[in-house]
């Protein structure tokens, strides 16, 4: 991250503003865009959303947490996490 000086960039009238919040203090000021979901852009959202789906609906067709966790590498608590949500 880079600092640079406010009274280098900002109008007078601006930089007076701040300065009544906030003096010979560094200052974050965040960007603008907003911030899209994690697993939104490369897909891994909608694909955990699926597998956790097809998870529910196979213990509710009758397999036990057991077979799940092995089925799926994943940790006995993490398939009941999956099931009960």
């Amino acid at each position: 991250m880079k600092y640079i000086n406010a009274s280098e960039i900002l109008p007078k009238k601006l930089l007076k503003e701040l300065q009544t919040y906030i003096e010979g203090e560094v200052l974050y000021i965040p960007k603008s865009s907003t911030k899209k979901q994690w697993g939104s852009v490369n897909g891994s959202r909608l694909f955990y959303l699926e597998r956790n789906k097809e998870i529910q609906r196979l213990y509710k067709e009758g397999h036990s947490i057991d077979v799940l966790a092995k089925r799926y590498g994943l940790a006995y608590s993490t398939i009941k996490k999956i099931i009960y949500r």
